[in-house]
This record gives structure tokens, sequence and C-alpha cells, in this order.
């Protein structure tokens, strides 16, 4: 890449790494402070979830995404390490939403046990569930599907892999044929498919209640839609940011190297990225408890503002006047 676009990579990726952790930050403080009530519901257990692997993604994935590209010389261990974070935090949002389309799933078709299973020890037990589950899948080239050569030992006695530090980028360590087969069809796309088959099972059962239910019933049958669109628009959106850079490696991997310029690798990553800086915009402007905690967050903030800067201004409101009266009785 030209020095130019290199910058303007780098310059992108800051933006959306400081929108991750600022959009998710909110997020997460209207959830846990200005609607505590709503964890006690397992959607907002899982949305939380969600919302701190994208903060994570602001945190930990841009900025390795920009040292892992030949910036950094470590050793291939450590290198491999910290590209599996990022699989890491991938594997998270899509199990959050697996966990969100079970639960909409769930609260329709057994309404009657549903507040018995759904309690909040088994959602926040879910939760660690996903966690758990995406460290295993997402730290799995630890375990020996990697690019590491396995090459005899040289003349000097030592495998190639350990000859010290090297420069690091992503997919000089990790497999693509890992990233195609396990990652992309199994740890990605199953679940997605999984996820779509559960939304169209609640939207094709939300409209038959709604057809047949009375207009008491109702009221409650068109909040549980909204509620679902809303969820399905991020499932949308997390398909439609990382369908590309996956597309992009099974081009790479089946028609080689030179298949998916350098330029669309780069927009693929940035788009991936981007979407943990647009899920908080969905939560804030399309689900109502949030964003009537994020409203209240800001007015409390306007507010306070408003008081510093007041007190600000008064004792220099203040300090002129005596001024004014010490020059009087000179």
């Amino acid at each position: 890449m030209a020095t130019w676009g290199w910058v303007a990579y780098t310059a992108v990726e800051v933006l959306v790494a400081v929108a991750c952790c600022l959009g998710n930050a909110l997020v997460l403080s209207a959830v846990c402070v200005g609607a505590w009530d709503s964890l006690r519901e397992p959607t907002f257990c899982f949305l939380v979830s969600l919302a701190v692997a994208d903060f994570l993604v602001g945190v930990a994935a841009v900025p390795l995404a920009v040292l892992l590209d030949g910036w950094v010389s470590v050793s291939p261990h450590l290198c491999l390490f910290l590209s599996c974070i990022v699989l890491v935090l991938t594997e998270a949002s899509v199990l959050s939403l697996l966990a969100i389309a079970v639960d909409r799933y769930l609260r329709l078709h057994i309404p009657l046990r549903y507040r018995a299973v759904a309690t909040q020890r088994h959602s926040w037990t879910a939760v660690s569930l996903c966690w758990i589950v995406s460290s295993l899948l997402g730290f799995s080239p630890l375990l020996g599907w990697n690019n590491f050569p396995l090459e005899p030992l040289n003349s000097t006695g030592a495998s190639p892999s350990a000859l010290g530090s090297r420069p690091c980028t992503f997919l000089s360590v990790v497999s693509l044929p890992f990233m195609v087969y396990f990652n992309f069809l199994g740890c990605v796309m199953t679940p997605l498919l999984v996820i779509t088959l559960l939304y169209a099972r609640v939207f094709w059962s939300l409209q038959g209640r709604l057809r047949d239910s009375c207009p008491q019933a109702q009221a409650s049958l068109l909040r549980e839609r909204r509620l679902a669109c809303s969820l399905s628009l991020v499932l949308i959106l997390f398909t439609g940011c990382w369908i590309p850079l996956h597309l992009m490696n099974c081009l790479l991997l089946f028609a080689g190297p030179d298949a998916v310029p350098q330029g669309a690798v780069y927009t693929g990553i940035l788009l991936s990225h981007a979407n943990s800086a647009i899920n908080p915009l969905v939560y804030a402007y399309r689900i109502p408890k949030i964003k009537q905690a994020c409203g209240q967050m800001w007015r409390r903030c306007l507010v306070h503002a408003r008081n510093v800067d007041g007190q600000v201004q008064r004792p220099r409101t203040e300090s002129r006047t005596n001024q004014t009266e010490t020059f009087g009785s000179q």
C-alpha cells in the first residue's frame, strides 16, 4: 500500500476505534446505570455482552489490526496469540447474536415456561458460556492449525519458527484454510444461518398472532415485533460488514494471493471494524429502553456542564463587581 493510502487507512482506523469505545461505553453506561432493571431481561444481558465485545474491538482489535501489518517484530507464537484475540471477539459477537435470537424464539414459543427458564442467573450463565466457547474457538490456532513451518531442524539445530523475532502479520501465522473452513464456514456462517432461521420463525409466529389476536394483545405483540426488527437489523449489519472480508479470504485461498487487491482487503478490514461502531447507534435509536436511558444521561451531562459553567462565571462576575467598587471608592 502506498504511503498516503496507509496514512488514510490508519486515520480511519483511529476514528473507528474512538467511535467504538465512546459509543459502546455510552450504551453500557445507559444499560447498567440508567436502565438497571432491564438487565433482568435476558435480551439485555446478551446486548451488554455484544456491547462489551464491540468495546473491546475499539480497545484491542483495531490497534492490533494496525500493528499486525508488519509494523512490529515479535516471536511467531506471540504474533499468533495476538492475532487470535481478534478471532475471539468476532466469535463472541456471533454467539451473543445467537443467544439473543434463541431468547426471542423461546419467549414466543414457550411463553408459559419462559420466566422459569430465562432467569437472570441462567442468562448470565449463558453469557459466560458464550465467552468461554468464543475463547476456545478463537484460540484454537494455538493448538496447531496455523502457519508455523514444519521443516526439520536447520544446521544450527533450531527450527525456523524459533529463530527470534520477525515482522508480524495476521496471515503469516493464521492459516487461510483455517479462516475459510473452520472460522468462516463453521464458526460464523453456521450460527448466522441458525439465527436467520430463528428470526424467520419469530416473524412468522408474530404475523400469525397479530392476525388472530384481540386488540388488547396486539399492543404487546407489536412491541415484540419492533424489538425483533431492531435486533434483526443488528444481525443484518453484522452480516453485511463481515461477509465481504470472509469472501475475500475465500478468493485468496482458492484463486491465489493476486485474486484480491490489497486496497480491497483493507477496505474489508475497515468495514468489519466499523460494525462495532454502528451497533450503538442501532441500540440508541431503535431500542426504547436504551434510547430513553441514553437521553437521560445526555440531559444530566448537559445540566452538570451548565452548572459548572455557571459556577465558573459567577466568581468572575463577582470579582469584576468588587474591582469596580474598589476603584469607585478610591
